[in-house]
């Protein structure tokens, strides 16, 4: 063990009466050295279930050297994260994008048909809202078991503190990371809940919040707005900034149901009209899993309870595992679509993916050129240049939710009295 710290005048040098000279350098470099050669080897996602070769995001890192570093590259200081007190407070945020005077203009209106309830009254001239709401079934806090291991998800303990020891070692604290029930709800100003809509639910990544990467680096909100999309977004906070895909409620048989059945209540509140709530139980839903999202998207699909409504899933380099969940929906469930835009990272789990489809006899394409209708299989690669972390707002194209919201919608005109246009 090296001696004390040498003590420093106010010119930062050394003192006399510390190491020799010769000594104080070489130790001082071999110190420098070893702090640079410290490997940093955090796992992109802890799939939450027995380490499979099939099945983990963990070995699909492991097998082609790269880690979590590599596909979040730390930021440089101009865009530094928020620290914990400017992003993390448990409070509700009202407010976050600006309000805007709504105008009668042309929207988008989901392509996938609802069934609507009868006619609303027509709602009054909204703001576009973008705030978060607590909620019991959102994802975390979760007491359950890893169904994966079938022993408890918080399988480490410190004192009265209780924890999640992840497949790669890290101990992640539930007091720190699985304790936000926080939901991001974003309604635009355009909505109209008696027009035929689509619910987009968003499930991030892996070191993620919902203000500072979902709403503000990934542009989240923005993009369901830009689409002119007669849409709304829930995106529901996962484990908090963690290398960590632990899918929490969605893991259980019927959680993705319920946690429908809470936000419907909540958005129909937010709208202002809660008879709108029969609109919004109405609407199909459209599951987008980015990178670690993947895991509650295959499981929300595959224990869920309303796989029936989900009619379009969109996974963004996040083909980690689970390959079995996604080839039985997409099966089974012929008049919606899939898509899957990927990197290098993930490129060989989505040809084993393509190579199930086909020989189920199932069509696959690999281009995004033609409109995604019901029955729509498609899986574009990415190349060079384009990262990971970036990957929500610049895949195969800019801003790709934003593009396939428009490639499953068809125009028409918001106005009083119009009625849902025929879909492409």
């Amino acid at each position: 063990m090296l001696g004390a710290n040498p003590k420093l005048n106010r010119y930062g040098r050394a003192r006399s009466g510390g190491l020799p000279g010769a000594r104080r350098g070489v130790r001082w470099r071999s110190v420098a050295i070893a702090s640079v050669c410290v490997p940093l080897s955090l796992t992109l996602a802890q799939c939450g279930r027995a380490p499979q070769p099939s099945t983990l995001a963990a070995n699909a890192a492991a097998a082609s050297g790269d880690t979590f570093d590599d596909r979040f590259p730390k930021p440089e200081f101009r865009e530094r994260f928020p620290t914990s007190n400017e992003s993390f407070e448990q409070r509700q945020f009202a407010d976050f994008a600006p309000r805007r005077t709504v105008q009668t203009q042309t929207v988008r209106v989901a392509s996938i048909e609802p069934t609507l309830p009868l006619p609303l009254p027509r709602p009054a001239e909204r703001d576009e809202l973008t705030t978060l709401v607590s909620m019991k079934s959102s994802a975390f806090p979760y007491y359950g078991n890893n169904p994966g291991s079938d022993a408890p998800f918080l399988n480490i303990s410190k004192g009265d503190r209780r924890g999640h020891r992840s497949y790669s070692g890290r101990v992640y604290w539930q007091d720190e990371t699985y304790n936000d029930s926080r939901v991001l709800v974003h309604i635009p100003e355009n909505f109209d809940a008696h027009k035929p809509g689509v619910i987009v639910v968003f499930f991030h990544g892996n070191g993620a919040t919902l203000e500072r990467d979902v709403r503000d680096r990934q542009l989240v909100p923005q993009q369901i707005r830009d689409s002119g999309v007669n849409a709304v977004l829930l995106a529901p906070q996962m484990a908090v900034d963690a290398a960590d895909s632990s899918a929490g409620k969605f893991w259980q048989a019927g959680g993705f149901k319920r946690f429908m059945a809470e936000s419907i209540d909540n958005l129909a509140r937010l709208y202002g009209d809660p008879s709108s709530a029969k609109a919004f139980a109405n609407m199909p839903i459209v599951i987008v899993g980015y990178s670690g999202g993947f895991l509650p998207t295959a499981w929300s699909l595959e224990v869920g309870g309303i796989s029936d409504r989900v009619r379009g899933v969109v996974l963004l380099d996040a083909v980690y595992g689970e390959l079995d969940k996604f080839a039985s929906w997409i099966e089974n469930h012929r008049s919606g679509f899939f898509v899957s835009s990927y990197t290098h990272y993930t490129a060989r789990r989505d040809h084993e993916l393509m190579s199930m489809l086909r020989e189920k006899g199932i069509k696959v394409s690999e281009d995004t050129d033609g409109p995604l209708r019901p029955g729509s299989v498609v899986f574009v690669e990415t190349g060079e240049g384009i990262t990971h972390r970036d990957y929500v707002t610049r895949a195969w194209t800019k801003n790709p939710i934003q593009q396939v919201l428009v490639k499953m919608a068809s125009p028409t005109r918001m106005a009083a009295g119009t009625t849902a246009s025929s879909n492409r």
